[in-house]
C-alpha cells in the first residue's frame, strides 16, 4: 500500500509538477468507499478494468514512444546499459527470490487462488497471466532503456529509475500525457482496493477468525491508512520499499513452505517465526562483517543504499536471508525438539513431538471450514478443523486444532 501511493505521488508530480498529495487522498477516500459496499467481489470488477487499462496504455505507449522519441546515439554507449555488469549478474539471483517469495505475502494472490474454481481453471488462469505479465514487463522494462537514451531519464533535477517510463511519456504531446495520467490513476486505485480487501479479509479471518463484527475490521484498516498515506509521502524511493519487503520475505517464507509438505509434519511455527526473525538477524551480521561496521550492517535491512551498490552487499543480503532463516530454522527445531524430550522424560511421559499425526496419512485433497465437528458428530466452537476427503467426497481423517506453535 505504501509502495503503491508513493509510486502514484511521484508519477503525477514528474508528469504534471503538481503536488500529489490531494489525488492520494482522493484515491484512500474512493477505494474505501466502494470497498466497503461492494467487498472483494467489487475487487474483481477492477481487476478487469486495471487489465484493460494495461493494454490501452501498453498499446498507447508502444505507438506514441516508437512515433514521437528520438534516439541520441551518442548517448547508447555513454550510458554503459548494453555492457555487462556485476549488478546485471548479481540481479539473476536478486530478482528472482525477491519476486518469489515476496508473492507469497500477497494476500489477494492467494485469495484468488482459492476463489478458483477447480485446480484447471487457477492453471489456465496462472498461465495465460504469466504471458501476459512477460510481455508487459519486457516492453515497459525497454522503456527504461529508451528513457535513458533520449534524455529523459536522470533529467533536471535527476529523477528515480523506477518512473523511467513516466519520464519518457512526458516528452509525448499533452494530449497522450493526460491519457496516461488517467490509466496511471485507475491502475492505482484497481490495485489499492485489492491491498484493502486483502487486509480486510486477513483481519477477519485469520486474527478473529470471524468472531469481530466486520465493519470493526474495516474500520481498523480505514485507521492504517492515515500512516500508509504519511510513510508514502515521505517514502525516497519505490524501490526501496519494495526491497525492505523483499529481504523480509526471502528470510521468512523458505522457512515457512517447509510447513507446507505433508513430509514435515514435524516443523511448528516456532521454527517459521524463529527462522523469519533469524534470517533478518543474518543480514544485520553479514552486513556489519562485510562493512567492519554495526551501524551499516543495520542500514542494510534497510537497504539505504538501493538495490544499485556497486558492491556485494545487497546480493550478500538477499543470500544471507534464506540461508539464514533456515539455519536459524532449524536450530530452533533442534530446540524445540530438545526441551520437549526433556519434558516428556521428566514427567514420565512418552516423547511424542515427532509422532506422525492421523491426518497426514489421509486423502490428497483438502478443505477447511465447514460445521466443526468432532468425529462423534459433536459440534465444537473452541478450534477449526482439518478434514482430508477421498475423490467422492468421504472423510478419509481428522486433525482437530489449527496447529501447534511449540
Amino acid at each position: 500500500m505504501v509502495a503503491e501511493l508513493s509510486a502514484l505521488q511521484q508519477i503525477i508530480n514528474a508528469l504534471t509538477g503538481l503536488n500529489g498529495l490531494p489525488a492520494v487522498i482522493v484515491e484512500c477516500a474512493v477505494t474505501t468507499a466502494y470497498t466497503s459496499l461492494g467487498g472483494f467481489r467489487i475487487s474483481f470488477v477492477t481487476d478487469n478494468i486495471q487489465g484493460v487499462m494495461v493494454l490501452l496504455l501498453i498499446i498507447l505507449a508502444v505507438i506514441t514512444v516508437g512515433v514521437e522519441t528520438h534516439i541520441d546515439r551518442s548517448l547508447v554507449d555513454s550510458s554503459g546499459l548494453l555492457s555487462s555488469s556485476l549488478l546485471g549478474y548479481q540481479l539473476i539471483y536478486i530478482l528472482p527470490v525477491a519476486i518469489l517469495t515476496n508473492d507469497f505475502f500477497i494476500s489477494g494472490f492467494w485469495m484468488r487462488t482459492f476463489a478458483s474454481r477447480t485446480d484447471r481453471d487457477l492453471l489456465l488462469g496462472t498461465t495465460l497471466a504469466t504471458i501476459a505479465v512477460t510481455v508487459i514487463l519486457t516492453l515497459v522494462g525497454a522503456t527504461g532503456l529508451l528513457a535513458a537514451w533520449t534524455g529523459a531519464w536522470p533529467g533536471n533535477p535527476p529523477q528515480s529509475g523506477s518512473i523511467a517510463f513516466f519520464l519518457l511519456l512526458e516528452l509525448l504531446p499533452p494530449w497522450v500525457v493526460g491519457l496516461v495520467l488517467v490509466m496511471v490513476v485507475s491502475l492505482s486505485t484497481a490495485a489499492f482496493d485489492s491491498f484493502q480487501s486483502a487486509m480486510v479479509s486477513t483481519g477477519s479471518n485469520d486474527l478473529f477468525r470471524n468472531r469481530l463484527n466486520f465493519w470493526w475490521i474495516r474500520a481498523a484498516v480505514v485507521l492504517i491508512i492515515f500512516p500508509v498515506v504519511v510513510v508514502a509521502l515521505k517514502s525516497p524511493s519505490v524501490l526501496q520499499i519494495y526491497l525492505i519487503s523483499d529481504l523480509v520475505s526471502a528470510s521468512s517464507v523458505p522457512v515457512l513452505v517447509i510447513g507446507l509438505s505433508d513430509r514435515c509434519w514435524w516443523w511448528r511455527g516456532f521454527e517459521v517465526v524463529v527462522g523469519g526473525l533469524g534470517g533478518l538477524f543474518t543480514v544485520f551480521i553479514f552486513g556489519a562483517i562485510y562493512y567492519n561496521d554495526a551501524q551499516a550492517g543495520a542500514n542494510l535491512l534497510l537497504l539505504e543504499g538501493g538495490l544499485y551498490a556497486d558492491d556485494w552487499s545487497v546480493f550478500g543480503a538477499f543470500v544471507a536471508a534464506p540461508v539464514g532463516g533456515l539455519l536459524w530454522g532449524a536450530a530452533a527445531w533442534v530446540l524445540r525438539v530438545g526441551v520437549l524430550w526433556v519434558v516428556a522424560k521428566r514427567k514420565g511421559e512418552r516423547f511424542a513431538a515427532l509422532d506422525k499425526p492421523d491426518f497426514v496419512a489421509a486423502g490428497p485433497e483438502l478443505y477447511t471450514g465447514g460445521p466443526r465437528e468432532t468425529v462423534e458428530g459433536e459440534e465444537r466452537e473452541e478450534e477449526a478443523q482439518v478434514v482430508r476427503v477421498d475423490g467422492e467426497g468421504g472423510k478419509k481423517g481428522l486433525w482437530e486444532g489449527g496447529g501447534r506453535f511449540f
